[in-house]
């Protein structure tokens, strides 16, 4: 009889290509430890949601996300401000939480890392919706969408080729944002408010963010041209972006953001228009990972 039973949420690309093999190792590992599995994953994103939101309200003690950024922040959904603790192995396209947080990558470690003791992990709440990692609009936010609609590649070169489709339609729009009631005005390209670091594979475009201090991270890139704004993606995967002089920085426990036509992307999932309150939470994540 199994020790303990824990539910799980797998992504439908987790059963495919080299997934699929990581997926394997993990249920070899999780019977290894003595867990019994439920699988409540949905055919469709919103079936699986339904059923986390069902087990968190029943009691769940844990739920452990197998797939990328996408899952955790649907899984983030049902569990934020819940007892409920949330797991992640990530085996995704796209694993920037995981990453940011030093989350093992090796099935068996990742496994045992997820069954492990959690803490307190902060989240943002935009409108109704929860962020674990990075919200952002304007450029990024054409990427991010144009990265969601193509098939090839995988991975995150996959946002490299998606960036340069989108680069001859860049647009600045016009963004006033207060920011613990200081207020600040942009010809905007793009906006990127942070929990962690990461976004569009591994791009540090907050990286000073931290998960555990209360605070969201913001950064802003305005007035900027097509061919600087390649300039800026050079730099913006080792945080050296920041130095660019059309880069504007603010950090606060929460902002407002006013802007007509400005879709927000969150975790790579739609959040919906702007104006928005965007705003850090505490400790709304039980999240099992080590002490950093």
């Amino acid at each position: 009889m199994a020790d303990r039973t824990v539910h799980l949420l797998v992504s439908p690309d987790a059963g495919r290509g080299k997934a699929a093999n990581a997926l394997e190792a993990i249920r070899t590992t999780f019977a290894d430890e003595g867990v019994d599995l439920v699988d409540i994953s949905g055919a469709t994103a919103a079936e699986s949601l339904k059923a986390a939101h069902r087990v968190v309200d029943q009691g769940a003690e844990r739920i452990i996300t197998v797939g990328g950024d996408g899952l955790v922040h649907l899984a983030l959904q049902a569990v934020a401000e819940t007892q409920t603790v949330l797991g992640v192995i990530p085996v995704g396209t796209g694993n920037d939480f995981a990453a940011a947080l030093s989350l093992p990558t090796d099935p068996a470690e990742a496994v045992r890392s997820a069954l492990g003791p959690a803490l307190p992990t902060d989240a943002l709440k935009l409108g109704e919706h929860w962020v674990a990692s990075v919200a952002t609009a304007g450029f990024s936010g054409d990427v991010n969408e144009r990265a969601n609609a193509m098939r090839v590649p995988r991975g995150p070169s996959r946002y490299t080729i998606a960036t340069l489709v989108e680069l001859p339609r860049l647009q600045h729009r016009r963004v006033r944002l207060t920011v613990d009631a200081e207020v600040h005005e942009y010809e905007a390209a793009m906006l990127a408010f942070a929990n962690t670091r990461d976004f569009g594979g591994g791009m540090q475009i907050c990286p000073d963010a931290d998960p555990e201090d209360g605070l969201v991270d913001i950064t802003v890139v305005a007035g900027i041209g097509r061919f600087e704004l390649l300039r800026f993606f050079r730099l913006v995967f080792d945080g050296r972006h920041l130095a660019h002089p059309k880069v504007h920085t603010h950090r606060g426990s929460e902002v407002t953001i006013e802007c007509e036509s400005l879709a927000f992307w969150g975790d790579g999932e739609p959040l919906g228009p702007a104006p928005l309150r965007c705003r850090t939470v505490s400790g709304a994540i039980r999240l099992a990972r080590a002490a950093s």
